[in-house]
């Protein structure tokens, strides 16, 4: 039940990713708002349009975005001064929905239709050539939940990119921490040789 209800919360939610509701995503922010351990106002992306929304869902009166969480603005997109940037790559990793593009101590741009706004590409920044400007908002509300549906889907799928990485990480540093692996691999060469050789050999006393 609370699980069901983490997720009609999370698609309320403008999926930023932004982390300013003191949550490490959206659906983190969602299951502690569903499980009575985080208030329903603290999303100062959705500002009072998600606030009221949640307030309907969860049987409560509206009530004002909480300030120490921060204030509602219209809406923006990250803009690189690309001529100052450095290729430093700290905004890519920081980017929760991929939407800057760069290479090593190449130049670096944000996709606009894919910024959500949510600020983290600022603070590492060494070099301070990353702005917020005004964006267009999408139309209507119908517009607003298929941005935010978009962006879910980028976040989504950046997470499993990054624990894909992690996990082959972690095997090539316990494969270069094994003193014996070559050895082990050869090995492994020589029992399929040896299975190979077997079933051509079966293949050749039982011909078909």
């Amino acid at each position: 039940m609370t699980e069901t209800l983490a997720l009609r919360i999370d698609a309320l939610l403008p999926q930023t990713q932004c982390g300013k509701c003191g949550f490490d995503g959206c659906l983190p922010y969602a299951q502690a708002i569903a499980a009575g351990r985080a208030d329903f106002n603290r999303c100062p992306p959705g500002g009072a349009a998600t606030i009221n929304g949640l307030a309907a869902l969860l049987g409560h009166e509206p009530k004002a975005l909480d300030p120490r969480y921060g204030r509602e603005q219209p809406p923006q997109v990250a803009m690189i001064d690309e001529e100052s940037c450095i290729g430093c790559v700290k905004c890519l990793r920081a980017c929760p929905v991929d939407a800057i593009i760069g290479a090593p101590k190449a130049m670096h741009t944000v996709i606009p239709q894919q910024c959500t706004g949510c600020e983290l590409c600022l603070p590492p920044c060494p070099v301070d050539c990353i702005v917020l400007v005004p964006a267009t908002p999408p139309a209507g509300e119908e517009g607003r939940r298929a941005a935010a549906v978009r962006a879910r889907t980028r976040f989504l799928a950046r997470q499993k990119r990054l624990r894909k990485q992690r996990r082959q990480t972690t095997v090539a540093a316990a494969d270069a921490a094994d003193p014996d692996l070559e050895q082990k691999r050869g090995f492994i060469r020589d029992a399929v040789k040896r299975s190979q050789a077997r079933r051509r050999q079966a293949d050749k006393d039982n011909p078909k």
